[in-house]
């Protein structure tokens, strides 16, 4: 699978470990950086990430900075990007199978790297429950709302 990965300064330390990681399983990633833990603006590395998401030239993104929130507020500004901030491997497998997420957001100064070796790991291998109608409903609502607002 084709993954972006991106982040600041504070997820820095984090994304490489969870490149390596991925890299490991036969992913593909393309990383936007940063590439150092000089202190960074977030903007600068997840909007060009989230493009490649909304653009389809990759499959998913994961994008680390201080908490998650902001590379999810970020993310979630284009247009068929939907990020999910995940703090446990439970909410990561609800992010996918209950709301179909294509991008996940983790906080490297909350969470360690054994959480989030476990987060990506759920996260990665749960399927979307796209024959349950009342995630597809829902999931087709959120869909429709973004559709009202955004334009590609």
């Amino acid at each position: 699978m084709k993954i972006a990965m991106a982040g600041d300064h504070a997820g820095f330390a984090m994304k490489a470990e969870l490149k390596k990681l991925l890299e490991q399983q036969g992913h593909e990633v393309t990383d936007f950086g940063p590439f150092s833990e000089e202190g960074c603006d977030l903007p600068d590395f997840i909007y060009p990430a989230s493009l490649a998401v909304s653009n389809g030239e990759v499959e998913r993104g994961i994008f680390i900075d201080g908490v998650g929130y902001g590379s999810a507020l970020i993310a979630n500004k284009l247009p068929g990007v939907f990020a999910a901030v995940c703090q446990d491997p439970f909410c990561a497998g609800l992010a996918r199978s209950h709301s179909n997420t294509n991008v996940l957001c983790l906080g490297g100064k909350i969470i360690g790297s054994a959480i989030a070796q476990e987060i990506v790991k759920t996260w990665m291998t749960t399927n979307y429950l796209a024959d349950n109608p009342r995630y597809t409903q829902r999931v087709d609502k959120v869909v429709a709302i973004a559709a009202k607002h955004t334009t590609k």
